[in-house]
């Protein structure tokens, strides 16, 4: 069984912000394989269901992007699963343009402080990731008010396309493992 988590915050007025891209790949994947994303346990929407053959839980944690590892913490005990192996997190990076992937199997959080308390709390940096670029901050803009702001219209359109393609990374990893994902993903954006 695979924890599909993507981060963000819960709330209408964060909806379809820049910190919410992870939110927006579980509710392309929810839609998808058909799989309701509203139970609310373990500090989390969660849906249960089927991708690609494996069990899988897409969980929106509900406890604000700084707390993130809570939910996730209690997910991954409740159900005895190793974060290295079963766990696939979904979040939002400034260092990539928007639209870019960067898939990564482990790694410190760098400077995102969702992943930042997911690793505390986890008390290890080794579980899969997928990074949504969202693009950087413009000069002298508070990184929070860039992060918590919505996408330009032509951004937007662009995402629409990285949450989908995201999710086609999250079915490849179980299909047929996360370095495939990788070679094929972080090698595409080298190659255009």
């Amino acid at each position: 069984m695979y924890i599909i988590a993507g981060l963000g915050n819960p709330t209408r007025e964060y909806d379809k912000t820049r910190h919410n891209a992870g939110f927006s790949v579980i509710d392309v994947l929810a839609d998808r394989h058909n799989i309701d994303v509203s139970e609310k346990k373990h500090k989390a929407l969660c849906g249960k269901g089927m991708i690609e053959g494996e069990k899988v839980i897409l969980v929106k944690p509900q406890t604000y992007m700084n707390l993130s590892g809570e939910s996730i913490r209690e997910v991954m005990d409740y159900y005895k699963l190793d974060p290295s192996e079963e766990l696939i997190v979904i979040y939002d990076d400034i260092s990539l343009d928007p639209g870019q992937l960067r898939i990564r199997l482990k790694g410190s959080a760098g400077g995102h402080n969702g992943i930042k308390n997911i690793i505390a709390q986890l008390g290890n940096q080794e579980f899969p990731r997928i990074k949504v670029g969202v693009g950087a901050k413009p000069p002298k803009m508070d990184l929070a008010d860039y992060v918590l702001g919505h996408f330009s219209a032509e951004d937007q359109t662009v995402m629409n396309e990285a949450f989908k393609e995201a999710s086609d990374a999250v079915e490849m990893m179980l299909r047929d493992g996360a370095d495939r994902a990788m070679n094929h993903y972080n090698a595409k954006k080298k190659a255009e």
